[in-house]
């Protein structure tokens, strides 16, 4: 695997979410997956963990179009990364316990459960398995979607009780819906400075910095479809927190040089891929 051109210590902020209704979404947030609300105006809303970590940052567009079945390019799911198993465990026992619908699935670096909000974005929750257990399969990341066990994972729960999102929560990556691979990876290889983890799932790409599993996930999916548009549910943009001014001049520079266009603004900018999916680039 390539070294990533982005620093070690980079990591990703808030996402910034279209939806129908800020209340109603905010509501969801804190019942569902246990977040406080950080700010709130008409509208809008910033929700995160107890210890003021920004996660989710809502903006109403009335008579937003819900995420249809299968999705279309665009979001397909932000992933909030628990501290350990145990808050996992108690996670998926809540769920359970209020009869939310999720899907779980063991992904060897990681187990994790999936859930939609009330617009058909999808969340994922997960817990990251100890690097050392991480393995490598022809020069790739080996990763998989298998069952989890439940009984397992429920068993862990039991020693942290779910009382809401827990301190140290995080946003451990996003993955998108895209319309060609090829495409992706110029702008999100290329441009952004991720390394390829592994290629290994058919039609779909895993990128990071820092040796991680992935911050960015990628699929074809939705391919044929439409690109999520300013009239549907989704994404407005997702952040990449990168420390050091220069790290930031050189990611700026890669992009130009991919012929991606770029915004700026007072201590940040961003940049849109081939699909309208934009990230914002900042400092720590």
């Amino acid at each position: 695997m390539a070294a990533a051109a982005l620093p070690e210590d980079i990591r990703l902020g808030p996402v910034r979410l279209r939806v129908a209704d800020a209340r109603r979404s905010g509501e969801w947030l804190a019942r569902v997956l246990g977040m406080s609300a950080l700010a709130e105006s008409p509208g809008h809303g910033t929700w995160g963990g107890p210890d003021g970590t920004p996660l989710v940052e809502l903006r109403e567009h009335a008579g937003a179009r819900p995420v249809p079945e299968g999705g279309r390019p665009g979001i397909y799911h932000y992933a909030l990364l628990l501290p350990g198993r145990a808050e996992l465990g108690g996670f998926v026992a809540h769920l359970d316990r209020m009869g939310i619908d999720h899907a779980d699935s063991d992904h060897l670096v990681s187990e994790a459960s999936y859930l939609k909000d009330p617009d058909g974005i999808t969340v994922e929750v997960y817990a990251d398995r100890p690097h050392e257990a991480w393995t490598q399969r022809g020069g790739e990341l080996a990763m998989a979607t298998l069952p989890v066990d439940h009984a397992s994972l429920l068993e862990a729960g039991a020693a942290a009780p779910w009382r809401g999102l827990p301190a140290g929560t995080r946003m451990g990556h996003v993955h998108h819906f895209v319309g060609d691979l090829v495409a992706a990876e110029r702008f999100y290889v290329d441009g952004l400075g991720f390394a390829v983890m592994t290629r290994a799932y058919r039609g779909a790409l895993f990128v990071s910095a820092a040796g991680y599993h992935h911050h960015v996930g990628l699929n074809i999916c939705a391919a044929s479809r439409a690109p999520a548009g300013p009239d549907d549910a989704g994404l407005d943009e997702w952040a990449l927190i990168v420390p050091g001014a220069p790290a930031r001049d050189a990611l700026e520079h890669r992009l130009a040089a991919a012929g991606v266009g770029i915004e700026r603004s007072p201590g940040s900018f961003a940049a849109v891929d081939p699909w309208g999916i934009a990230v914002r680039v900042a400092g720590a």
